[in-house]
């Protein structure tokens, strides 16, 4: 039987500003330039857009703060990922009913950008531009999707879902293996892990 704690109490909803469109860097950016310095050591991919309004988010470490932040690796067109997004979204909002509140960075495997925007705005997720950021976060986690094989070979650990935890610095503090695992995946997320709480000192 199915943990109910995975279960949505209610249907997501589709932003109305979602069709707007992301847009892509004129220029290749190199993995050591993709990641940029917030707040003294911390990091994440730059820039983090808001789909909601396809703009950069700003004063994004104060929004963070007390957050356990991780990456999300998906695709809409992916049943195995469309079939966990329930649990997870129940998953982030017990954990935030319970003062742990989680900040999911959504990773596109999508075909194109405008599924990219609407996805992440249907989930309530930040996202970064489709294309160059996107491949060099999969090449750098190795995760992507199958379909993607052409592109990125046959070295990854994992196809989508995924999840990586990120610690307060931006680096990789756990993997739940949702592709593999599915909705049970999630038990392993260290919610109470004070490296992966953004904005504290200890």
């Amino acid at each position: 039987m199915v943990n109910p704690f995975f279960y949505l109490p209610s249907a997501l909803l589709l932003n109305s500003s979602a069709q707007r469109t992301l847009m892509r860097p004129t220029t290749t950016m190199a993995t050591s330039k993709l990641f940029s310095s917030i707040a003294g050591s911390s990091s994440l991919p730059q820039p983090i857009i808001d789909p909601s309004t396809g703009e950069e988010v700003i004063d994004l470490d104060e929004k963070l703060k007390d957050k356990r932040v991780a990456l999300y690796f998906t695709a809409g067109w992916c049943p195995m990922c469309t079939s966990f997004e329930p649990a997870l979204m129940s998953f982030q909002q017990n954990a935030k009913d319970a003062g742990k509140p989680i900040e999911l960075i959504y990773i596109s495997s999508d075909r194109n950008e405008e599924t990219n925007i609407k996805r992440a705005s249907q989930l309530n997720m930040y996202t970064v531009p489709f294309g160059d950021q996107t491949a060099e976060l999969k090449k750098k986690y190795k995760i992507w999707a199958g379909s993607e094989t052409f592109q990125f070979g046959f070295g990854r650990r994992s196809g989508v879902p995924a999840i990586v935890v990120l610690d307060k610095t931006g680096e990789e503090l756990a993997f739940v293996a949702a592709e593999s695992q599915g909705a049970k995946a999630l038990a392993t997320w260290p919610l109470d892990e004070a490296l992966g709480i953004w904005g504290t000192k200890n």
